[in-house]
């Protein structure tokens, strides 16, 4: 394969999509959040949210998504949302995806940067894949790319997910096009 420019104005992602096929023993772990599940959320309160959780790493799908797509997605009944809160304020969401017979997708899995390196992931991987596996279910699956943190593919390998694709893109520089401000996600650089 040869070595591909990266177009001006665009950043690069290598995407890892992980699956687990049997519901994996989980060590209990315990805290202080608190996760409720998120009937009928408002676009305003998602977006609010998912940027919250996202900008650091870029995260731009919903942020592009037409305001009508969304919410036919936020109120799918085969969509269930959950909200992770702190003493009532929100901090973190987990969106699961139940459309494809048979299997779920952790669409969505995050918290505010605050909460991020403080043991509360593993608490939410737990509660993720309780809501997930169900009888009629029989694998779970997510994505994650070099957009997200750099713990989060070793922590879905933790977890027990395992990848079986892996594939390179590249997307618009959404600090460029004043989706999410210039001083998101410094550690990419912007290639103008």
């Amino acid at each position: 394969m040869a070595i591909q420019d990266v177009p001006k104005g665009h950043v690069a992602t290598i995407i890892s999509h992980l699956e687990i096929l049997e519901k994996p023993a989980l060590v209990a772990t315990d805290s202080s959040l608190n996760l409720a599940r998120w009937h009928d959320p408002t676009t305003d309160e998602y977006i609010d949210l998912f940027r919250k959780v996202g900008e650091p790493w870029l995260w731009t799908s919903r942020l592009l998504m037409d305001q009508i797509e969304l919410q036919k997605i936020l109120h799918d009944p085969a969509i269930e949302i959950s909200i992770i809160q702190d003493d009532g304020k929100p901090v973190g969401f987990i969106e699961l995806d139940f459309r494809q017979a048979g299997q779920c997708e952790i669409a969505f899995f995050g918290l505010v940067p605050d909460y991020n390196g403080k043991g509360h992931g593993r608490w939410l991987m737990q509660q993720a894949l309780d809501q997930a596996w169900r009888d009629n279910i029989g694998r779970v699956w997510l994505h994650t790319c070099t957009q997200d943190s750099p713990r989060a593919l070793p922590f879905y390998q933790y977890s027990g997910f395992k990848i079986f694709a892996q594939q390179f893109d590249s997307m618009a520089d959404p600090r460029l096009s004043g989706h999410l401000p210039r001083t998101a996600a410094p550690h990419v650089p912007i290639f103008r």
